[in-house]
């Protein structure tokens, strides 16, 4: 069984708070061989990706969706952190603008969309237009629905158009996000990461694990899986994504394009 096979969401998953603190690849026995073992992944990755950007054939998108202080950017920075800017782009989508709000939810999604040859990272993504909205009741429960079948046909229309999609929730617990926020509050240098809505969002976590629950559930396709990442342990955490990542690459086939004949026989003088 492959890493990726072990982390796909059921078809009526249930977010368990002890399966947060999950060390599946633990068999590599010290933080330190962990975190070496991701650098290792990290340039497989950053490989993959030049052939990828000089083949401009293939296309992937991955989703990295959790609670605040799941490890979002961290993932980016230490998972991708090897690769070459000219073919990755990192995306975060904050709240909408007035322009955006005046179309329809995916418009703004779309722009963002990897082209043949990127790797492309939703730090955050449409997701949020889903989550947020129905915990806080802007919208209906059909709309919520809507959104799903909205969403499913988007991401089959990726999928259909080359597009490989890899979707991730990376998973703390409640205690863990207690620490990791208190940690960012009692360091200084660290309170640029604070922000006094975090704290209102976590008085509504079992309204956000509902809802996490109902669109993995709603949204997990064989085009578009999501992947359920266990991400008490950072070092862990990166492992997995690391390794999943490399699977997808490897599967995808990817080689340099053919020489060109004529470009053989020049001499630079």
């Amino acid at each position: 069984m492959n890493v990726s096979t072990q982390f796909l969401a059921s078809p009526n998953v249930v977010l368990l708070e002890k399966d947060a603190d999950l060390r599946p690849l633990a068999s590599v026995d010290s933080k330190a061989l962990t975190k070496e073992k991701t650098l290792e992944l990290s340039a497989q990755i950053a490989e993959f990706q030049n052939v990828l950007y000089a083949q401009q054939k293939h296309k992937l998108l991955i989703i990295l969706q959790g609670m605040d202080t799941s490890g979002k950017d961290g993932t980016v920075r230490i998972v991708f952190g090897a690769s070459n800017p000219a073919g990755i782009r990192s995306v975060s989508f904050k709240a909408p603008t007035a322009q955006e709000l005046a179309h329809d939810f995916l418009w703004r999604i779309h722009q963002q969309v990897p082209a043949a040859g990127e790797l492309v990272i939703f730090n955050r993504s449409h997701y949020e237009d889903v989550l947020i909205t129905q915990v806080l009741d802007w919208i209906s429960a059909d709309e919520v629905k809507r959104r799903y079948t909205h969403i499913n046909a988007f991401e089959s229309m990726l999928a259909e158009t080359g597009t490989t999609i890899l979707k991730f929730f990376l998973h703390i617990s409640k205690d863990e996000q207690k620490e990791r926020l208190q940690e960012r509050l009692n360091d200084p240098h660290k309170h640029w990461k604070f922000d006094p809505k975090d704290l209102i969002e976590r008085a509504s976590w079992d309204k956000y694990r509902d809802a996490y629950q109902a669109t993995i559930c709603a949204t997990h396709t064989e085009h578009a899986p999501w992947h359920i990442i266990p991400a008490n342990s950072k070092t862990q955490r990166n492992l997995i994504i690391a390794s999943i990542v490399v699977e997808k690459l490897a599967s995808l086939n990817l080689g340099y394009p053919a020489p060109h004949p004529d470009y053989l026989k020049i001499k630079v003088e």
